[in-house]
């Protein structure tokens, strides 16, 4: 079951429908009319293309709505926001041990869910790369990059069905790490939205690079003070990333290609909240960096 069908929980849930799993998709009315009209195009930026038919999906505009059948896997891909109202649907919905997956930016989402569903088996999940929902039968994979989730007693089921169904997935012991890892990129989100860039253009500016740096060395600063020791997500080491950032543009082409191996219209997430006038994920990100300063004595009136 993908509860929150936007572009990445599209993107997975079709690559798992391709691979014969039976996927139910829960989100709202005008994208999930659009695919049981059209079905659901899938592609990436390595040449992959497919088509999922409608009759290949189950949809439910509410999770109460899905099937449940069996004993269900949970994707949760809604924006940090709306974590909130999605556990008090699962908590009433789901029975104790149902495994829950939080396929979300930030940091703090696997807390609030077994804060409000004790009985459910809570999972961390790390998506590192852009997915672009083109249109809302139309999903693409516009960066790349590897899923990993944390342990738990299906993490090892989950990660054989990804794995055959073309999505790369590992299971990581320390996923804390990873998200903070995966945090530090994400501080880019604001800077690429309020840019009004694709991703690749934006940085490939210097002065947006900038921004981006004083983001990530704040950042950092805090998960020092915190002993929080953020894992390698992306091609550089995490503590390396602002001065890859500061670099002058020739030198920072040829050290950061791997990064920039970007679909040239892709932009992020934020973005796409921004120009929809959509509540935008500011808290679970620059939010979560300035609270942990506060815990820790140290500043970040960039991200505040």
């Amino acid at each position: 079951i993908v509860m929150g069908a936007g572009a990445v929980g599209c993107y997975v849930g079709a690559r798992l429908a391709l691979a014969g799993h039976p996927v139910s998709l829960v989100g709202r009315p005008a994208i999930l009319g659009e695919i049981a009209v059209h079905g659901l195009t899938v592609s990436d930026m390595d040449g992959f293309k497919a088509h999922v038919p409608a009759d290949r999906l189950r949809f439910a505009v509410s999770v109460a709505d899905a099937d449940r059948s069996g004993a269900p896997v949970v994707l949760l891909c809604v924006k940090g926001g709306a974590t909130g109202q999605a556990t008090a649907e699962m908590a009433t919905v789901f029975g104790a041990g149902t495994t829950v997956i939080s396929l979300q930016n930030g940091v703090d989402n696997v807390q609030r869910i077994r804060q409000g569903a004790p009985h459910l088996d809570v999972v961390a999940g790390m998506v590192p790369y852009n997915v672009v929902l083109s249109s809302p039968a139309t999903v693409h994979r516009a960066t790349t990059g590897v899923l990993q989730i944390g342990q738990s007693a299906r993490s090892a089921e989950v990660a054989a069905c990804c794995n055959a169904a073309g999505l790369p997935i590992v299971v990581m012991p320390d996923m804390p790490a990873v998200q903070w890892g995966k945090l530090l990129l994400n501080l880019n989100n604001p800077v690429n939205a309020l840019s009004d860039l694709p991703l690749r253009e934006e940085l490939m500016d210097r002065d947006y690079r900038m921004v981006l740096a004083a983001l990530q060395t704040e950042a950092l600063r805090a998960m020092d003070a915190a002993g929080i020791n953020p894992a390698k997500v992306a091609s550089a080491p995490p503590k390396l990333l602002p001065s890859i950032l500061r670099l002058p543009n020739m030198l920072f082409k040829v050290v950061a290609a791997r990064m920039l191996r970007i679909d040239a219209t892709a932009r992020s997430s934020m973005w796409d909240d921004v120009q929809k006038g959509r509540p935008t994920e500011i808290d679970d990100l620059c939010g979560a960096v300035v609270r942990l300063a506060q815990q820790h004595g140290t500043a970040a009136p960039i991200n505040a």
